[in-house]
């Protein structure tokens, strides 16, 4: 036998053995669960970490996407859920939604036997009074996320917990990011530029802070309403859970002359934030 054949051989066998561990990793993931299963794993788990499970496999299935190939459920138990596989039917929904409710993807299993998904873009282009940023529906979410965070913390919310949240989806302000590029100068400059966001020293501040808030045109393109019901698909709960801001929601919503300015709405709002039930 000649070396070459022997090498193509070799290859083939250590194909045929990587193969054979990725069957091995789906008959160790116990296929047969039943929701209750589920549940009662579930609940000796961190929800903290269930979570994080959860953004980093929606931020692994939006990498994954932008070479368009498809999505091995062995590779996801490999390289993202891990330990916590025992959860993971709790783990892939929550992020099938999140994937559909705020980036507009719909996760889609082609090949049920071998359990291999794609991401398929289903979010139609925004009309009337919503949010019609562009057709680039992944800053579309992030900016959704955003103003959802900001809604839910009192209206007001300081730069720091906004990048703190954003490294629970596993995307770094401080590192160029696939999907957003610069992801600081997108929030602090391209979103403040087309007035989705307000971006504002807090006075007496050393060294020197910044804080978050509503533009004027999130103000006129999305409603507080609308926003609390996509938090409420999120976390799946009744929107009345958060009696505060159910209320603040049901308020009219000011027009561009009334939008206060950021010290006098912090100066208004500050006495309420601390009945805010916390997300």
């Amino acid at each position: 036998m000649s070396q070459q054949k022997r090498k193509g051989r070799s290859s083939g066998f250590q194909d045929f053995r990587s193969e054979c561990r990725d069957a091995d990793l789906e008959d160790e993931f116990i296929p047969t669960q039943t929701p209750s299963q589920v549940q009662k794993n579930l609940e000796k788990r961190s929800p903290d970490q269930v979570n994080l499970k959860v953004g980093e496999l929606v931020q692994y299935f939006l990498v994954r996407d932008q070479k368009k190939l498809p999505i091995k459920r062995a590779d996801i138990i490999k390289n993202v859920v891990k330990e916590y596989k025992d959860v993971y039917p709790e783990i892939l929904l929550r992020a099938k939604k999140t994937l559909q409710e705020v980036f507009g993807f719909q996760l889609v299993e082609i090949d049920t036997k071998n359990h291999v998904y794609l991401l398929i873009n289903r979010l139609e282009r925004v009309e009337g009074d919503e949010m019609k940023m562009t057709d680039d529906t992944a800053k579309l979410g992030l900016l959704t996320v955003i103003l959802s965070l900001i809604f839910m913390k009192g209206n007001t919310i300081k730069e720091s917990a906004v990048w703190e949240m954003l490294r629970q989806l596993r995307i770094e302000p401080g590192q160029r990011h696939d999907l957003f590029g610069d992801v600081k100068k997108l929030v602090t400059d391209e979103f403040v530029k087309q007035k989705y966001l307000e971006y504002n020293k807090i006075p007496h501040t050393d060294p020197m802070e910044y804080e978050f808030q509503w533009g004027v045109r999130a103000l006129k393109e999305t409603s507080k309403m609308r926003i609390l019901e996509f938090v409420s698909k999120i976390q799946q709960r009744d929107s009345k859970y958060w009696e505060s801001q159910y209320q603040d929601a049901q308020q009219p919503m000011p027009s561009s002359s009334q939008v206060p300015s950021s010290q006098a709405s912090r100066q208004s709002m500050g006495s309420s934030q601390g009945a805010k039930r916390k997300i």
